[in-house]
C-alpha cells in the first residue's frame, strides 16, 4: 500500500503562560499506511518545558475545529486551548497533551468516521443505498468505502506510538482517551469498544447514532446497538461519557441516547465510570460543544 507522507504541528498552550510566549509550530514528518495526508496538531500543557514529568494524552477528532475559529468553515472553534488551560488553573484536571486529528475532508470524514463492523453488518442491500446517499449539496454523503477499522489502525499503531515516543506521555491505558462529536462521537465510541487495551476512556459528545439524517425505516441504530451491547469495554477500568442537545440534527438523538446508556448501564456501569447527560436548547455546532466540554474533560481528567 502507498505511503502518505504526513506532518505533524505543535502548538503551545499560550493561554496559561504568565511569560508571554507565542505559539510555536514545529513540523514532524510521518508516515502512514492507512491514511490520506493530513496536518496533526498537538496541543501542550504550558508547564510541559517547565517540568520533566509525563502526562496523559486525549487524541480527538475533527482536528482543524478545535483551536482557531479564524480558519474554520464556520467561523467557530471547540476552545480546547483555552478550556483545558482554565481547568488546569482551577486544579480541576490532570494536565494533559491533546491530540489534535483533522478529518479528511467531505470524501473521507463519513467513511472514516463510520464504525465498520456494525455497517458490514448491515443487509448488502442497505450498504449499497447507504453509498448512494446525498448530502443534501450534490455530493455523496459517503466519498468512499467505509474505512473506519483503517483509521482506528493509524491512531493506535502509528500516531500513539509516534507521539509516545516523540513527548513525555504517561502510555498505558489510564492515561490514553478518546473525544469527538457528532460523527466524531460514533468512532470515538467505536474506538474504546476496539481497542480496549488502548484507551481508558471516550467522551461521545451529540454521537450520531443514526449515522445518516433520517430515523424513520433507518436500520442503522439497532446495528451500532447489538455492536454496543456485545463489546462495551470492561467498566472495572473505563470511563464512557455521552451527551446530546435537543435543536437542530441534535433532536433526532433524544429517542436514542437512552437506548445506549440502557445497554452501557447493563453492562454494569454505573456514575463513577459513566455519565449521560441532556442539554435543553443546545444544538449540533461547535459553540454548543465549546459551551459544554468543560464537563467531559472533568469527567476524563478528574484527579480522583
Amino acid at each position: 500500500m502507498k505511503r502518505h507522507l504526513l506532518y505533524l504541528f505543535i502548538i503551545f498552550n499560550i493561554t496559561s503562560c504568565d511569560d508571554g510566549n507565542k505559539a510555536l509550530t514545529i513540523p514532524h514528518e510521518l508516515q502512514s499506511n492507512f491514511v490520506e495526508d493530513r496536518t496533526i496538531e498537538v496541543l501542550l500543557p504550558a508547564s510541559y518545558f517547565k517540568s520533566d514529568r509525563s502526562y496523559p494524552v486525549l487524541y480527538m477528532h475533527d482536528g482543524q475545529m478545535l483551536f482557531d475559529s479564524t480558519s474554520t468553515w464556520n467561523g467557530q472553534e471547540w476552545g480546547v486551548d483555552e478550556t483545558m488551560a482554565q481547568l488546569s488553573e482551577e486544579n480541576k484536571i490532570r494536565e494533559a497533551i491533546v491530540v489534535g486529528i483533522p478529518n479528511g475532508g467531505t470524501k473521507l470524514r463519513h467513511p472514516e468516521y463510520f464504525p465498520q463492523k456494525p455497517f458490514e453488518s448491515l443487509l448488502k442491500h442497505v450498504q449499497d443505498s447507504l453509498y448512494q446517499l446525498d448530502r443534501g449539496d450534490g455530493v455523496l454523503l459517503f466519498g468512499t468505502q467505509v474505512q473506519s477499522d483503517n483509521y482506528l489502525k493509524f491512531i493506535t499503531k502509528e500516531l500513539k506510538p509516534f507521539i509516545d515516543s516523540t513527548y513525555r506521555t504517561l502510555t498505558n491505558r489510564s492515561n490514553t482517551f478518546i473525544a469527538g462529536s457528532s460523527m466524531g462521537g460514533l468512532i470515538s465510541m467505536y474506538a474504546i469498544c476496539e481497542y480496549p487495551d488502548v484507551f481508558g476512556g471516550a467522551a461521545c459528545m451529540s454521537t450520531h447514532w443514526p449515522g445518516v439524517f433520517t430515523i424513520e425505516d433507518n436500520p442503522i441504530p439497532d446495528a451500532f446497538f447489538a455492536y454496543l451491547k456485545v463489546n462495551s469495554p470492561d467498566p472495572s477500568n473505563h470511563k464512557l461519557y455521552f451527551d446530546y442537545g435537543t435543536e437542530t440534527l441534535d433532536a433526532l438523538y433524544q429517542t436514542l441516547q437512552p437506548t445506549a446508556d440502557s445497554i452501557i448501564l447493563l453492562a454494569d456501569y454505573d456514575t463513577s465510570n459513566f455519565k449521560t447527560m441532556k442539554f435543553k436548547g443546545d444544538a449540533h455546532d461547535e459553540n454548543a460543544w465549546k459551551n459544554r466540554l468543560h464537563i467531559p474533560l472533568t469527567f476524563l481528567l478528574s484527579k480522583d
